[in-house]
């Protein structure tokens, strides 16, 4: 693992990191905020935060507005990015922003074209927590997982899959049901192909209606204003599914927010204090 920044920020560390994954092929880049209480040789409570899509690591880490609540509260939060990156990396043929380099999914693509690299599914389920966890000091028992948009599609499946590994659970914005929306059917397609019966283990509301159930409680925030909403989004649908399998979600409607860092840097400390009270 290499070291490429660090910076002291509310009395913590602000660290980016690249290291040679395993899963992926190629190099990935993440980054890392250490609270001050890290000093003291405690191991503390890890959120992982997914990125949505055309983000890396530096979306959230430049303008997500966490540090003085993880300061406060002695939360790390992990960063990592959103899809491989390098030379020999398959992107989407027209380039565009919604699949492809920076646009992952986080699923592990089985379609030829894919598959080599783009393995975000084992990135964030498997080897950055290995990692984390050999190089900060954190309790992997105390692990929790959230997101935005195409993040918050990853904490919701991530989370309702390994219960035991992300012990807390909230969303940004999420694609609650990619399965019904044209971003999903473009991505799950393209990564797994046209068997969509492969797409309900990364379809939160498919999930929920296998069987799937988180390890606690379920908080996500979602903007009125967002022009995503009612074509790719739908937080209706989780709400319904979460409702029929008794899970408790609360669905905070925010008037006037719409899809961007605005709206995740409003409500970023309400979710930090909702996982710390939870791990």
């Amino acid at each position: 693992m290499e070291t490429v920044q660090t910076a002291k920020a509310h009395g913590g560390t602000l660290g980016v990191y690249r290291h040679a994954s395993t899963a992926t092929g190629t190099d990935m880049t993440f980054s890392v905020y250490l609270p001050p209480q890290a000093e003291a040789g405690a191991k503390l409570p890890v959120l992982y935060y997914l990125s949505g899509l055309t983000c890396t690591h530096a979306n959230v880490t430049d303008k997500g507005e966490y540090r003085r609540a993880c300061a406060e509260l002695g939360v790390i939060l992990v960063a990592p990015d959103t899809s491989p990156r390098g030379e020999g990396v398959a992107d989407d043929a027209a380039g565009a922003y919604d699949f492809g380099l920076g646009a992952g999914f986080y699923v592990n693509a089985t379609t030829p074209h894919f598959s080599k690299h783009y393995r975000m599914w084992d990135y964030i389920a498997d080897e950055l927590p290995a990692l984390i966890a050999a190089n900060f000091p954190i309790d992997p028992a105390r692990a929790g997982i959230t997101g935005h948009s195409m993040g918050g599609h990853g904490a919701l499946t991530l989370g309702l899959t390994y219960p035991d590994r992300f012990r807390s659970l909230s969303a940004f914005a999420p694609i609650v049901a990619p399965g019904q929306v044209p971003w999903g059917h473009k991505a799950l397609g393209g990564y797994l192909g046209d068997d969509r019966a492969a797409w309900r283990a990364h379809d939160a509301v498919a999930l929920i209606e296998d069987g799937k159930r988180p390890a606690g409680d379920i908080l996500v925030d979602q903007g009125e204003a967002d022009n995503f909403l009612a074509e790719q989004l739908r937080p209706e649908l989780l709400r319904n599914a979460a409702d029929k399998a008794g899970i408790a979600l609360t669905l905070r409607m925010q008037p006037g927010y719409d899809h961007s860092y605005n709206f995740i840097s409003t409500f970023m400390e309400d979710h930090i204090r909702w996982h710390a009270a939870r791990l």
